[in-house]
């Protein structure tokens, strides 16, 4: 059976899944393998849960009933997805970058829906598998696509680029993110700007840029592009009122305030609202999309704990967005502390990257900060630590300090990698 055929299947189901713990009635069950699992072993499981096809690569399985054999199942995905996305022929913002990606998909995502039906990229779905079974969520119906584009090593945004084949580009930053994978930051420059390479090969392909970063500038120079920023050279020229606790800013003789906090945040925000303009999407809209906008997710996140108030920002680090989230939280007046958890995939500066964030912590004039995580021990455990300043090899230990002896009354940042889950800690406030 032909990518045609198949397609045909799926236009008659009601979607795709991997996992068998997920799948609704009348879908098609892709049977995907990994290092650890083979979906191909959950056929008659996807079956009993109302799949309607299963696609599979396990020869012994071609003459079941329902069953589609072909010599690849995530292959087979891949091309369904480019297939898909070809069939439907909408416009596709394909979005990438070191830090803030996911925060500015979710805000084009809102500004867009106010006027278009659009579809995007769900939780963190951004990669080889998570790219394709985006397109394949995509229908008849959605007039924008947004798709939210992760790596970690180079080629890989290459790749993506060539199942999505975005019409339309956002690179949010070049940061320290997935510095082992990319072989240090000029690494994550050359692999983030395959975007931009790959829409200055497409007919009339778009990168949106940052008219401040002069990176973005040098980069896109042989491409269309369409810019924001606080210079009067932008297409579209914006200026920051307040940064803290909430960003405010104003376009023209517009004023608009959204719940996100820091001036990296006031990037992903113009960036969305200068896709938005571009678009056609009235500005009375974009005020109103603003204001509704709450962040989620571990993501920039005010919550009020007992006596405590607190900034949770504990979905993702690196040491690019722990800089800019510690120098935003230090503006703060009143009494405030940083719980910190290691930044992973950095490689041979790991160390050299954590005592960095220590000093700036002392830098900024935190008096109370705690560090936990292997590297942060690693890089803290022969300095003399000033009073106010702990470091915790594990979160247990962590947790049952903080239990001891967090004063009351504190305003807190909590940031660290996915992997730290530094988010527990609510619990023990």
């Amino acid at each position: 059976m032909n990518i045609k055929e198949i397609h045909q299947l799926f236009l008659n189901t009601s979607g795709v899944c991997t996992d068998t713990r997920k799948i609704q009635k009348n879908q098609i069950y892709f049977a995907l393998k990994g290092d650890h699992f083979d979906g191909n072993k959950f056929v008659n499981e996807a079956f009993k849960k109302g799949a309607s096809y299963a696609i599979v690569d396990d020869y012994s399985l071609r003459n079941q009933p329902n069953c589609v054999f072909v010599e690849n199942t995530l292959d087979t995905l891949q091309s369904l997805a480019n297939f898909h996305r070809n069939y439907l022929s909408i416009p596709i913002i394909g979005i990438t970058g070191s830090n803030g990606k996911t925060t500015t998909k979710k805000l084009v995502n809102s500004l867009l829906s106010k006027k278009f039906k659009t579809q995007a990229t769900q939780g963190n779905l951004n990669n080889h598998i998570g790219v394709p079974l985006t397109l394949l969520s995509f229908h008849s119906q959605t007039e924008y696509g947004i798709v939210e584009m992760g790596a970690n090593h180079q080629k890989e945004i290459d790749f993506l680029c060539s199942i999505a084949t975005p019409d339309y580009g956002l690179i949010t930053n070049f940061g320290k993110a997935h510095l082992e994978g990319f072989g240090g930051v000029e690494g994550v420059i050359k692999g983030k700007s395959e975007l931009y390479q790959y829409l200055s090969k497409k007919n009339n392909g778009i990168a949106f840029i940052n008219k401040d970063d002069a990176k973005q500038v040098e980069l896109t120079k042989q491409i269309k592009t369409i810019s924001v920023g606080r210079t009067a050279a932008a297409d579209y020229q914006f200026e920051l009122h307040q940064s803290f606790p909430f960003i405010k800013f104003s376009f023209k003789d517009t004023t608009l305030t959204v719940s996100l906090s820091g001036e990296y945040n006031f990037q992903n925000v113009i960036n969305a609202v200068g896709i938005a303009i571009y678009f056609g999407v009235e500005i009375d809209l974009i005020k109103r999309a603003l204001k509704e906008f709450e962040p989620e997710e571990n993501r920039s996140q005010f919550i009020q704990k007992k006596s405590h108030k607190i900034l949770l920002d504990a979905y993702n680090a690196n040491p690019s967005s722990m800089e800019a989230s510690i120098k935003n939280f230090s503006q703060h007046q009143n009494e405030k502390s940083l719980i910190l958890g290691d930044m992973f995939e950095i490689g041979k500066d790991a160390e050299k990257e954590h005592f960095n964030i220590y000093k700036l912590c002392q830098q900024e004039g935190f008096n109370q900060a705690y560090f936990c995580g292997r590297l942060f021990y690693r890089a803290l455990e022969n300095e003399i630590l000033p009073k106010g300043y702990q470091v915790f090899e594990t979160y247990e230990a962590l947790a049952a300090s903080i239990q001891k002896s967090f004063s009351e009354n504190q305003f807190i940042l909590i940031k660290g990698s996915r992997g730290m889950q530094l988010e527990r800690i609510l619990a023990v406030l």
